[in-house]
């Protein structure tokens, strides 16, 4: 069986779990976390930086989350395609994952690091660039979602896509100016897999450096 080192709050873990609960694909999840020494000592060595989540089957190791979606994409799924086959649609698909990873995600973990850091004295400066840099875009995802319509379809897009929207309005609210991606973001979190996803990191919301509020 496969094993997913990971944890439920966290937002790139949410991103593999999306494929595999797509695909209902059976695996272990080994929750990382000081009551589970030994999976955070697995992923300590998995890689360069010791990050989860990584995805384990049989002697095959992989980390990175988009990695391990090529992966089950490639051996393990089922019910979805998570990325198609034909090249040129597969390499725009990429393309997206990489700007919900670059562009949203990890600028939204720019804030949070900086309230981890000191939550009573954050960078202000910091926070601030960053979140001009997700309202930069927030606006070209607007302009895209003119060509892409929801779809109940899980693919590699909607894996990236939902934990990263999830937490960057959490940071930095989604304004008015950008309906489609608004409602696309309450389209992915309907979706039954990204609820799951939710509700099993709801137990972990006193734990988000910002204050969690009081919404999805």
């Amino acid at each position: 069986m496969l094993a997913l080192y990971g944890h439920p709050f966290s937002s790139y873990t949410w991103k593999a779990l999306i494929a595999l609960y797509a695909n209902d694909i059976e695996f272990d999840f080994k929750v990382v976390d000081p009551d589970h020494p030994e999976n955070a000592q697995f992923v300590a060595t998995a890689g360069p930086l010791g990050k989860f989540p990584v995805l384990q089957d049989g002697e095959n190791v992989i980390f990175e989350s988009t990695s391990i979606i090529e992966y089950l994409s490639q051996r393990h799924a089922k019910n979805q395609l998570l990325v198609p086959d034909e090249p040129s649609a597969a390499l725009g698909m990429r393309m997206l994952d990489r700007v919900f990873d670059n562009y949203v995600m990890n600028v939204m973990q720019i804030v949070v690091n900086e309230y981890i850091r000191d939550s009573e004295n954050p960078d202000q400066a910091r926070c601030a660039e960053a979140r001009e840099q997700l309202t930069r875009t927030y606006a070209w995802l607007e302009g895209w979602l003119e060509y892409y319509p929801p779809m109940d379809h899980i693919t590699l897009i909607e894996c990236a896509a939902a934990p990263s929207l999830f937490y960057a309005d959490w940071v930095h609210p989604i304004a008015d100016d950008f309906p489609r991606l608004q409602q696309w973001r309450a389209h992915l979190l309907s979706l039954p897999e990204v609820a799951r996803c939710v509700e099993e990191a709801r137990p972990f919301r006193p734990y988000f450096p910002l204050g969690a509020p009081d919404r999805d």
